[in-house]
């Protein structure tokens, strides 16, 4: 997925701006922050799309004063960041049913795929790691928006705690305990390792065991408090509240798949995990991560709003 490029020089400008490929690259570097930051691409790229706008709308003077363009590109995306979470709060609570962070496909999906008629620009990859996962994502929803700036920029992004400060707008002393809080929220959530292998197997064995709409070995692969969440949006239907329960999840599948027998699921990865993605005729209708811990499936996270799952679908 692509967003119009900046323009290279404004008009009254007069040149080209010499600097234009050193800019760009910086590109890559701000959709990951923002990304990480929102939890949406979409908003990923309109933040980036207007630190850009913000920079080409000095003057050349201006920008040439700058010392470090790609510092300056990734305060005021983070700052942009920062004020769309104080406000996304509010604009969740008039959101149909639950929010899932955007899921992203793996590596190559994400380069060969197309969105709205345009080829992939490697420069706007995601860079995939454990950053990115949904369990991370979603625990990362429940920071404050300062504790979640403030994390990301110091622990991901290794920026010093002086850097976020200024972002921020507080101390790097106050900086440090929102990062060691939000830090704690991670460790409490963050579940027993499983190898890639296993979670693959046991991502596979779920899809089966849903094709074949089998109950029993469903419920076998769920932890007896399993939940699943999905996210329609209001746009397409999906459970308006999370489904709790191992034999209540098993269920709600297997009626899912009755329902709809034509749909095709595949085996991908989703933010750098084993993932499935459900597909009618060809059109992505629902990407679906796991939390898995002691071999059991925890959490299934089903994003259907099809605004967030335009680079699932080949145009």
């Amino acid at each position: 997925m692509t967003t119009p490029s900046p323009s290279p020089s404004r008009p009254g400008d007069g040149t080209h701006d010499p600097d234009l490929s050193v800019i760009m690259r910086e590109r890559r570097q701000l959709i990951n922050v923002a990304y990480r930051l929102l939890g949406s691409l979409a908003e990923a790229e309109d933040v980036v799309q207007e630190a850009y706008t913000r920079w080409y709308g000095m003057s050349q003077q201006q920008r040439e004063g700058i010392d470090s363009p790609g510092a300056w590109l990734t305060t005021v995306t983070s700052r942009i960041c920062l004020d769309l979470l104080g406000s996304a709060r509010a604009r969740r609570e008039h959101y149909v049913g639950e929010w899932i962070p955007e899921p992203l496909p793996d590596g190559t999906q994400w380069m060969n795929g197309r969105s709205s008629g345009a080829t992939v620009d490697p420069a706007d990859r995601i860079t995939l790691d454990e950053s990115v996962n949904m369990a991370f994502l979603v625990v990362l929803e429940s920071m404050t928006p300062a504790e979640r700036v403030a994390f990301v920029l110091h622990d991901v992004f290794r920026y010093s705690f002086a850097e976020v400060a200024e972002i921020v707008g507080r101390t790097p002393a106050a900086c440090r305990q929102l990062a060691s809080s939000a830090r704690r929220r991670i460790r409490a959530a963050q579940p027993s390792a499983v190898s890639a292998p296993r979670r693959a197997g046991i991502v596979k064995a779920f899809k089966q065991a849903w094709e074949a709409k089998d109950i029993d070995a469903l419920i076998g692969l769920l932890a007896p408090d399993a939940t699943a969440t999905g996210d329609g949006g209001g746009i397409v239907p999906a459970a308006l509240h999370p489904v709790a329960g191992a034999e209540q999840v098993a269920r709600f599948f297997a009626d899912r798949a009755k329902a709809v027998p034509d749909v095709v699921v595949v085996e991908c990865t989703v933010n750098g995990q084993p993932g499935l993605v459900a597909q009618l005729d060809g059109v992505a209708v629902s990407v679906l991560a796991f939390d898995i811990a002691d071999d059991r499936i925890q959490r299934i996270w089903a994003v259907l709003n099809p605004e967030k799952l335009r680079p699932w679908t080949a145009a």
